[in-house]
């Protein structure tokens, strides 16, 4: 019976280990982008996403940064959480204007390698919470 015990023990202990993505799992080009673009910033912590791209995640003065890239070292994204009060003036009419009865419950800057620039308002409502991304001059953007 404790032998059993023992094993059921170590079987869990691998298997947590197992699932954990260590900095040296990261593929090297994703490591080397990632310099390139955040050059200085020497230690982000890393984990694979649903979409199968490597994100890291740091601080840029203060601030947390997640950035997204593809195992290839292709940068996808990098995205902060930043306040509601800090949204450009343009971003801030429309909401009055159109969304001034929802909730705001997350603000987020983004710059894409696709999409260029812009920021994403998540606002509450019943069911899933709708997400909005918007222009800096106030334009909504289609998903």
């Amino acid at each position: 019976m404790r032998t059993i015990s023992l094993l059921t023990v170590i079987c869990l202990i691998s298997g947590m280990l197992s699932c954990q993505k260590k900095k040296e799992d990261v593929p090297e080009a994703v490591k080397v982008s990632f310099q390139k673009k955040y050059p200085g910033e020497d230690d982000p912590d890393w984990e694979k996403d649903d979409h199968g791209y490597w994100e890291s995640h740091f601080k840029k003065k203060g601030e947390k940064y997640r950035a997204d890239f593809k195992a290839d070292g292709t940068w996808v994204e990098t995205e902060n959480d930043i306040k509601k009060q800090n949204l450009p003036d343009a971003i801030k009419k429309v909401i009055r204007e159109k969304y001034s009865k929802l909730e705001i419950t997350e603000v987020e800057h983004v710059l894409n390698a696709k999409k260029g620039e812009f920021y994403d308002v998540e606002f509450k409502q019943k069911g899933k919470n709708k997400d909005i991304m918007f222009r800096k001059d106030g334009t909504e953007m289609n998903e």
